[in-house]
């Protein structure tokens, strides 16, 4: 008969062996992400183990960028000097980046625009640049952490999560009531949502976290409320319905918050009714038959907010694939489609056609190589030269994506 501590061996040992088969099992499965591809993920940290050396030079360049993030400092939205107008610095704030003092007024004031000029004297409030560090440092780090196993990569996103959206005293509201002001005419607008925009990554990238013990399903619970709120402020506040309306890229990069938003809060339900009611009108307004966009092309810096929108475009693919809809080849009756407005601007970056629209700064078309190497994943070789589009970055080497 067994004794006591024979039998508790025995069950020791089972347990042990249980969460081995668990931990095992987890990490032959692709992570549960919904912007980056967990297929192409896993896959790629498959050939990583088994040697590929392209793979492995992102993976080290990837790491040492990580390796850097681990020494810089924590910022939060509470450390601006100036206190927005709800006497709360908890309050997101910026500054619409085009607007400028008029020089015919004493004071300067109204501000009036300048589009594509930006005023410095916007960074004079760091909201904005610190949101955008925090947003790229947690998915370096996650992917980092997925692709190395290492904790110390997690416990810091864990920690950088924590200061910007959990902490009483440096969490940002949920709210972006103050975002793009204008001296002199409005304390906040709608298109100051696409300050934001990186929020969608976040959310993905905390879906890496999820199986490192730095980050505890008490604060992935908690992070979904605080994303919960942010969605329902975007969807029934003023400001977040004035910039549902827009009809340029701000529209786009609404739809690709919200849309991601219920992803992470796994209400693929809503998600999919997003899609269905706003993201298809999209398609309808913003482009023409023949791809182009008309109301980037409006722009003074026409190539970059062509380029920028067609991203979002691509972000809502990915975010609809997670529904079962086919955005990459989805047409509106009169033949608009994604793949089009993609179409319309290949022969300008393969530098077959000069780009005859304002453009105010260099024009660079290198920033259009990721999406080719993604639309050939989607399309195939559509490109007139031989050449397959090269994208010299270790992120997008290990995820394949724009985001």
């Amino acid at each position: 008969m067994q004794t006591v501590w024979q039998r508790l061996a025995v069950w020791t040992g089972t347990l042990v062996m249980v969460s081995l088969l668990q931990t095992f099992a987890q990490s032959g499965q692709a992570p549960a992400t919904f912007l980056l591809d967990g297929t192409v993920l896993k896959a790629n940290k498959e050939k990583i183990q088994r040697g590929d050396q392209a793979l492995v030079a992102a993976r080290q360049s990837l790491l040492a960028t990580a390796d850097q993030i681990l020494t810089k400092p924590t910022h939060s939205v509470v450390e601006k000097s100036k206190t927005p107008p709800s006497g709360d610095k908890h309050d997101y704030m910026s500054v619409g980046p085009y607007w400028w003092p008029d020089p015919t007024k004493p004071n300067g004031l109204p501000y009036i625009r300048k589009d594509g000029q930006i005023n410095p004297e916007r960074m004079a409030i760091q909201d904005n640049a610190y949101l955008n560090e925090l947003c790229s440092q947690v998915q370096t780090l996650a992917v980092a952490y997925y692709f190395s196993d290492d904790e110390k990569y997690a416990r810091r996103a864990a920690d950088l999560l924590r200061n910007w959206f959990l902490d009483p005293k440096t969490r940002m509201n949920p709210n972006l009531n103050y975002g793009q002001a204008i001296p002199g005419i409005t304390e906040g607008r709608g298109i100051g949502l696409i300050d934001t925009r990186g929020l969608a990554e976040v959310a993905d990238a905390v879906q890496l976290l999820k199986a490192s013990k730095a980050w505890p399903q008490r604060d992935q619970v908690a992070l979904q409320g605080w994303y919960r709120q942010f969605l329902d402020w975007m969807l029934t506040s003023p400001i977040g319905k004035d910039e549902e309306d827009e009809h340029n890229n701000h529209g786009t990069y609404y739809d690709f918050q919200t849309i991601a938003f219920a992803l992470f809060l796994g209400d693929k339900d809503q998600a999919r009714q997003m899609i269905e009611k706003k993201t298809y009108a999209r398609i309808q307004s913003q482009l023409k038959a023949d791809g182009s966009q008309p109301h980037e092309l409006a722009r003074t810096l026409s190539w970059n907010y062509s380029v920028m929108n067609l991203k979002g475009f691509f972000g809502l693919a990915a975010l609809a694939e997670n529904v079962g809809i086919d955005l990459w080849n989805y047409e509106t009756p009169d033949g608009k489609s994604i793949k089009k407005a993609y179409l319309w601007l290949l022969p300008y970056a393969e530098n077959q056609k000069p780009w005859e629209h304002k453009q105010i700064k260099e024009l660079h078309l290198d920033e259009f190589r990721p999406v080719m190497a993604v639309a050939e994943t989607k399309y195939g070789r559509l490109a007139d030269t031989e050449s397959k589009p090269s994208v010299n970055d270790p992120f997008f080497a290990l995820t394949r994506s724009l985001f």
